[in-house]
């Protein structure tokens, strides 16, 4: 899991935009999303707007969506992203000096943990009983990106040559009847059960098994993730719309979608990250306030 110097000194910028929205019924954003950068030694977390290289270290994006009474699930989401911080400057560490496990240890590893303490938590105070969280997560390093995922966020493909797929298999019963054909995107939207999660992070499973892959990427590439909120107000068609939509600059990705998507439902908290791969020399190192 190495880089070789040559692969680092051609390495890709990164350009990324986050957003989250309460939305217009419930009444606190359980959302959450990260944007982290790490190498050996420190984790730095970014900006919503931003624009780097991966020659200097590897990025992580995240959505996690809590679940849970009161204001468990707000705190479930931040405990799940928050943990992540722990974890990648060590697994940089280990996968530079070619010792790592390979990346499905590693994110499984992360999961674990995440599981592990949600689920203390939620055996350990009354007013954090049945608290849980989705999980979306993407490690960026030159010409690959490792996802872990749980639950019924996502993260879809966007390749430079157009259309768009989602990377992620959500963990319900009507996501298991959309791959196997049996429904479309149409009726899996409308589905009485649509929202019934057969897995997520704590919300007393006793075991998690996530969703862990790869695929390499290439400039022109983009990566959108999001919550559950972002699809019960858009297509997958206008997904994409969005997201290669040029615009002028003013308006991010994220922004465009999570604004529209709030539009047409609002009826849960919503949000959006997207991820757009560029040649080594575009732009340059830029990044807007947390």
């Amino acid at each position: 899991m190495s880089t070789p110097a040559s692969a680092t000194s051609a390495a890709p910028r990164v350009q990324w935009s986050g957003m989250t929205d309460i939305g217009r019924v419930r009444p606190n954003n359980e959302d959450a999303f990260l944007a982290l950068t790490f190498d050996g030694h420190d984790v730095r977390y970014l900006g919503k707007i931003g624009d780097s290289s991966l020659a200097a270290g590897d990025f992580v994006f995240a959505v996690s969506d809590g679940m849970g009474g009161a204001k468990s699930g707000e705190f479930a989401s931040r405990i799940t992203v928050d943990r992540v911080t722990r974890l990648f400057p060590r697994a940089f560490r280990l996968a530079a000096a070619g010792m790592g496990s390979g990346f499905p240890d590693l994110l499984n590893e992360l999961v674990a943990a995440i599981h592990h303490d949600l689920l203390q938590l939620g055996n350990s105070y009354e007013e954090c009983a049945g608290m849980g969280a989705t999980l979306s997560l993407g490690w960026f390093t030159p010409g690959w990106l490792y996802f872990a995922h749980v639950g019924d966020s996502r993260i879809y493909y966007l390749p430079a040559g157009g259309g768009i797929s989602q990377l992620t298999h959500d963990h319900t019963h009507v996501g298991w009847l959309r791959r196997e054909g049996k429904i479309n995107e149409r009726e899996a939207r409308t589905h009485p059960r649509r929202n019934v999660l057969r897995a997520a992070l704590g919300a007393g499973h006793q075991f998690v098994d996530p969703h862990i892959g790869a695929i390499e990427h290439k400039p022109g590439d983009r990566f959108l993730f999001c919550s559950d909120g972002l699809i019960d107000g858009l297509w997958d068609h206008h997904l994409e719309e969005l997201v290669r939509e040029p615009g002028d600059g003013s308006v991010p990705p994220a922004q465009r979608l999570v604004t529209e998507a709030v539009a047409r439902s609002g009826r849960d908290n919503t949000t959006a990250v997207v991820v757009e791969l560029l040649p080594p020399s575009a732009g340059s190192t830029t990044e807007s306030a947390p």
